[in-house]
């Protein structure tokens, strides 16, 4: 920052492409890893108008609002906030970045027209052009909606203590006396929502074995929201309540032909994410085998088929925090790697997703490849507590004979092989899945014996104790020893859990009223209250 060391085209790139997307900010002075400023450090009083005529003579389109701010531990440093520019932003010599997830990328070619035609001077979201009165809303949607909003856990308390009226301004869905075509499209009644012309409509389509339409659902009288649509969809296509019959030993198990979570995950993901911007309907195009989900325009800038698991751009920033806000989807991008581990863990292969330059298609199947890993993917999970990327890694080597990591790698859309390590190590360790060879030609397979008999040779161990049963535990322990040490209580319950877990839930128990605790530090002794 100071000096003849101090990288200010560097600085630049990270403004311009927080600029294009939809802002951020920048703390100068704090070491990557850490948290706070070394304690001590003094920010120079002329830094922040260097800061601002430096990126002023190296961007064009940038507004930059540096602010000198002290940490607790008495250590300075500079809060840079980059609001989303108005107009597209580059350097001076005439080059373009985007922010896609933690990294500043390039824009090049014809993406720099992308990028140009994308981004207005107000997103689409916020413009009120119809200028359509807030009093004109439908009223059974807008208290719905403030119903749904103001029972949901994920929106927080300050914001449930608004009057509806700005509660409405707090997700863009109105601005001053209008609705916004946000509030148009979520609030509006028929004609109003007819008027945005770009409004979704959506086709189901259903072929027989031969190409032939047989059947045709249509919603495009604009009656519905966005949220509405989705449950339309689920309830009035009768198909996506078909289910298969398994044997399962002396029993047969029903699986749904395609699950229910996939099929809302995807009609979320073409709706949130497309260009309200550009015309088109969306399709579901249902072959005997298969289900196509067909949406109008390509990903969004910065997202490729190939780093779709990994990579988060939100072209629809609040109308994607209303949905998250809903509990009608995930908002950090994790709602197509629901749809993977859907369907891996129900022995199905994983999506297919197809971008050309005016459309996105996102195909999923409808057979079964190895009904055995339904069964191996609930036993795994019910006795090892998998996470997700464990079940996603699970299901894709339980439906092959073996993969290498290169394969695996590029399968999960990994940078390099190394990067495989939190997706298998636990695995690896627990024995669900084995290893022969190294490093790039290591193959990581099932052993389809266990895949067969579901025979998990895992030790008995307390590892895995769920909450309930090991507060249970403690409060029997004390019962028998009262006036017992935290450190006599963890030999007795049980070595392997961690400490700091015991811990935890000695104090739980406490805050609950169910131990007394006497004595302080290393001396502190509990008993039943």
């Amino acid at each position: 920052m100071t000096g003849k060391t101090a990288d200010w085209n560097e600085i630049a790139k990270d403004c311009i492409a927080f600029a294009n997307a939809t802002g951020g900010r920048l703390l100068l002075g704090v070491e990557d890893g850490h948290d706070a400023p070394p304690a001590g450090q003094h920010i120079p009083a002329d830094l922040p108008d260097t800061l601002r005529r430096k990126l002023a003579e190296r961007t064009v389109n940038v507004a930059v609002l540096p602010d000198v701010v002290t940490a607790p531990n008495g250590g300075q440093y500079i809060e840079l906030r980059i609001p989303r520019a108005l107009a597209v932003a580059s350097t001076t010599d005439g080059r373009y970045f985007l922010r896609v997830a933690d990294q500043s990328k390039p824009v090049t070619g014809d993406d720099v027209m992308r990028l140009a035609s994308e981004r207005s001077a107000l997103p689409w979201e916020t413009q009120t052009t119809l200028h359509i009165p807030r009093v004109e809303a439908d009223a059974a949607k807008r208290n719905k909606l403030l119903q749904a909003l103001r029972a949901s856990d994920r929106v927080k308390a300050s914001v449930k203590e608004k009057t509806d009226d700005e509660v409405l301004d707090h997700y863009q869905l109105a601005q001053g006396h209008d609705l916004t075509n946000l509030g148009v499209l979520c609030l509006g009644r028929q004609h109003h929502r007819a008027q945005l012309t770009t409004s979704p409509v959506i086709q189901f389509i259903k072929y027989d074995e031969h190409g032939q339409k047989v059947n045709k659902l249509v919603w495009d009288d604009h009656t519905q929201s966005p949220m509405d649509l989705i449950e339309a969809v689920w309830l009035e296509v009768p198909d996506f309540r078909e289910r298969y019959e398994l044997p399962d030993g002396l029993y047969r198990q029903n699986v749904p032909a395609f699950d229910e979570i996939v099929v809302r995950e995807l009609l979320v993901n073409a709706l949130v994410h497309r260009p309200y911007t550009q015309r088109g309907d969306i399709f579901l195009n249902l072959h005997p085998d298969r289900l196509e989900v067909v949406n109008p325009g390509p990903l969004p800038l910065g997202v490729t088929p190939q780093n779709v698991l990994h990579t988060t751009v939100r072209r629809n920033e609040h109308l994607a925090r209303l949905f998250h806000d809903l509990k009608l989807m995930e908002r950090e991008g994790s709602g197509f790697d629901k749809i993977f581990e859907v369907l891996l863990s129900q022995g199905r292969p994983a999506p297919d997703l197809i971008e050309t330059h005016d459309r996105v298609q996102v195909t999923v199947r409808r057979r079964i490849l190895k009904p055995e890993v339904i069964d191996f993917i609930a036993k795994a999970d019910q006795t090892y507590h998998l996470t997700q990327r464990e079940r996603i890694s699970l299901g894709l080597l339980a439906q092959h004979d073996a993969m290498t990591a290169r394969e695996l790698a590029t399968v999960l859309e990994l940078p390099a092989v190394e990067a495989l390590q939190p997706w298998l190590k636990r695995l690896l360790e627990w024995g669900l899945v084995q290893s022969a060879g190294r490093t790039q030609a290591t193959r990581y397979f099932v052993d389809p014996g266990l895949l067969r008999t579901l025979n998990f040779v895992g030790g008995t161990t307390l590892k895995r104790i769920e909450s309930h049963r090991l507060l249970a535990l403690i409060v029997e322990d004390v019962g028998r020893y009262p006036g017992t040490k935290i450190g006599d209580i963890h030999q007795r319950v049980g070595i392997e859990i961690p400490r700091s877990r015991v811990r935890r839930a000695v104090e739980q128990l406490v805050k609950e009223g169910k131990l007394s605790q006497e004595g302080v530090r290393s001396g502190t002794r509990y008993r039943l209250t």
